[in-house]
C-alpha cells in the first residue's frame, strides 16, 4: 500500500507539502514538550518530522487504511498508534498526568471541536 485515498465522509485532506510539514513540526521546537499527540496523521507527512525530534510521538487516526499505512511505513510508531475517533478517546489512557502537545493537520469537519 503506497497511497491512502482521502475519504470525504471523514473530512480528510492529506498534507503533502514537505516544507509546510517541516514548518508545522518546528512550531513545537523549544516549547518543553516531550510528549506529542498528532491527530489525523493520514500518510505521515508531518509525522516524519515529529519523529526526528526527541519526543515521544503518539498518533490517533480513525481511518483504518491510514493506520495500516502508518504501521507499514513508520515502524517507530509501533505501539503508539491509536486507531480511534479522537473526539471519543480518553487522553488519560495515553498520557495520564503527563503534559503533552497536540498537533496535526486537523480534519475540517472536527477542527472546531478540537480547538474549543
Amino acid at each position: 500500500m503506497d497511497q491512502v485515498k482521502a475519504k470525504k465522509h471523514l473530512g480528510q485532506h492529506f498534507l503533502t507539502d514537505e516544507n509546510i510539514a517541516r514548518k508545522i513540526a518546528e512550531t513545537l521546537s523549544g516549547d518543553g514538550y516531550s510528549n506529542v499527540l498528532e491527530i489525523g496523521p493520514g500518510m505521515g507527512v508531518l509525522t516524519k518530522y515529529l519523529l526526528e525530534k526527541d519526543w515521544r510521538v503518539h498518533v490517533i487516526e480513525i481511518d483504518r487504511e491510514s493506520v495500516a499505512y502508518l504501521e507499514k511505513h513508520y515502524p517507530r510508531l509501533d505501539g503508539k498508534i491509536v486507531s480511534e475517533d479522537f473526539l471519543r478517546y480518553d487522553l488519560g489512557k495515553t498520557f495520564a498526568d503527563r503534559p503533552f502537545a497536540i498537533i496535526g493537520n486537523f480534519p475540517y469537519n472536527i477542527s472546531s471541536q478540537i480547538v474549543f
